[in-house]
Order: structure tokens, then C-alpha cells, then sequence
């Protein structure tokens, strides 16, 4: 018992890492007002050109700079078009979603088809000490001791956070204190679309060393809800996606308890959105949304 109990904290670390590194860069992005709704896009964006890049370099950290960028270029269309243009944010960020996931199974299929459209590269591996806790991937172990705290440092005691939030607060007023709404607002778009596709990269170069169909399979949707549950705060919302990696993980270990062999695996499969599901519900009422969140600035 106490062996399964470890087995599954130990997984729930590692499950949660992709969902970490999503989930804050869209903090940093709901903070400045926008809704990056190509979250699920950018994830699959890294995690092709991840693994693309490090099986042509061989090298696995040049595959997940080669994500970051990506991802951050990903950020900075989302900006052009809703900052620049000024498209509506769900439409611009959808319709990104859509094109990025398609373009990235398109050129899967036409660079890998020799390889029955699959790549595959030697994935990192987890540290072996200290039993199933501790043998976690560095990426999980950065994105819990540095990421979180530096993100957190960022938003509420660096210079670079307080103009965030203030134009996510209120616009009008930053623009007057001399705050560039637009060059603000494209930084954390970059910055959390670089934090989203790491999260995807995490997924090919770590989780599997491969890349498949629907490989992001949700986890973008997932942090976006984990978003609102923690309140656009950066440990509720690690807190969250601890949550439901535990779930999910808990649920795997279900599925070999010889009692519910005959209970339908999808039921199992759908616990993890079940417990988001039921903690929106339960703490998404009256939520204190950023004051200039979904709403479109143009300096007059």
C-alpha cells in the first residue's frame, strides 16, 4: 500500500510538469488581459518542432530551445493579431489552434513518412535516487524550484510584472503613467507562449522520446482551466495542476485493481476532468477576473 501510495506522488510530479509550465505561461498572458485560447496549439507546435530538431542535432537541449522559440514566435503572431489587428481574442486563438496542430501532423507526415510518420529520439531520462519521488526529469525538478518561484518573483515584485499587471488592470492608466500597453502585452505573450511550448516539448523529449497524433491530447484546455481555478495566481494554480495529476494518476493505478476490471476504462480516463470540472465549479463563482481581461486597447 505505502509502495503504491509512493508509486503514484512520484507520478503525480510528473504528470503535472507539462501542465505547470502551460498553465503559468498562460498566467503571465491573463495577467497582461489577453486570453491565449492557442494554448493547445502552442503545446503541440514545441513538442513537433522539439523533437524534430533534436533528432536532426542530436542533441535533445537543442530540440527544447529550438520549442522555446518556436513558442514564442507562436506568442507574438497570437499578438499581431489581437494587439496589432485587434481580431477577436477566441477566434484568433482558436483559429491558431486549429492551423498549428494541422501544420504540425501535415509536415510530420511529409519529414517522417520513410518512418511510417514516426520520430523518435533517446529521451531524457529521470534522476535514479531517493526512490520514486525523487527519480524525477530535470525539466519537472526546474519547473517546481525555479520556474514557479521566478514566475512568482516576476509577476509580484519585479518592475517587469507590475507593468503586466497593470496593463491587464487597467489600460487606460498604465498607457498615462507612461506604460507601453502594446510592447508589455506582446512580451507576455511571448513569454507564456515560450512557457507553453516547453511544456509540449516536455511530452516528446521526456514523457515518450516520440511524437504521435493528438500527442497534447487536451492538456492546453486543461490549463486554461487550471487558470481560473487558481485565481491567475501562480501557486494556486501549481496547486491545481498537482490536483490533476494526481487524479490522473490515481486512476491508472485503479485501472489494476482486480475489482473494477469490468467498470469501463473511459470512466477512469474521464476522472482527472471530472475533478476540474468540479473544482470550477465549486471555486469559479465570483472569481476577481483581471479589470481589462478579453477587452481590446487602441491608444486614441
Amino acid at each position: 500500500m505505502i509502495e503504491t501510495l509512493i508509486g503514484i506522488i512520484g507520478a503525480t510530479l510528473r504528470i503535472s510538469t507539462p501542465l505547470v509550465f502551460a498553465s503559468l505561461g498562460e498566467v503571465i498572458t491573463e495577467r497582461a488581459g489577453i486570453l491565449n485560447l492557442s494554448i493547445e496549439g502552442t503545446m503541440y507546435t514545441g513538442a513537433f518542432v522539439g523533437i524534430t530538431v533534436a533528432a536532426q542535432t542530436g542533441s535533445l537541449t537543442t530540440g527544447l530551445i529550438a520549442a522555446i522559440i518556436a513558442g514564442a514566435i507562436v506568442g507574438c503572431v497570437m499578438g499581431f493579431l489581437v494587439i496589432t489587428l485587434g481580431v477577436n481574442q477566441h477566434v484568433a486563438g482558436l483559429g491558431l489552434t486549429l492551423l498549428l496542430i494541422s501544420a504540425s501532423n501535415a509536415a510530420n507526415r511529409i519529414l517522417f513518412t520513410n518512418k511510417d510518420g514516426m520520430v523518435r529520439v533517446d529521451p531524457w531520462k529521470p534522476f535514479d535516487f531517493a526512490g520514486p519521488i525523487f527519480s524525477q526529469y530535470w525539466l519537472t525538478y526546474a519547473a517546481f524550484l525555479i520556474l514557479a518561484p521566478a514566475l512568482w518573483w516576476l509577476l509580484w515584485r519585479s518592475g517587469i510584472g507590475i507593468r503586466i499587471r497593470a496593463v491587464g488592470e487597467n489600460p487606460e492608466s498604465a498607457d498615462v503613467a507612461g506604460i507601453s500597453v502594446a510592447r508589455t502585452r506582446y512580451f507576455a505573450l511571448a513569454l507564456g507562449g515560450a512557457l507553453m511550448a516547453a511544456g509540449g516539448a516536455f511530452i516528446t523529449l521526456a514523457f515518450l522520446g516520440s511524437f504521435t497524433i493528438n500527442i497534447i491530447n487536451g492538456r492546453g484546455w486543461v490549463a486554461i482551466a487550471l487558470v481560473i481555478f487558481g485565481r491567475w495566481g501562480i501557486w494556486r494554480t501549481v496547486s491545481g495542476a498537482l490536483l490533476f495529476a494526481l487524479v490522473s494518476a490515481t486512476q491508472q493505478q485503479l485501472r489494476l485493481v482486480p475489482a473494477l476490471s469490468d467498470l469501463p476504462f473511459e470512466i477512469l480516463l474521464a476522472l482527472p476532468y471530472l475533478a476540474v470540472i468540479a473544482g470550477l465549479a465549486i471555486t469559479g463563482r465570483n472569481v476577481p477576473y483581471p479589470g481589462a481581461y478579453l477587452k481590446p486597447y487602441r491608444r486614441l
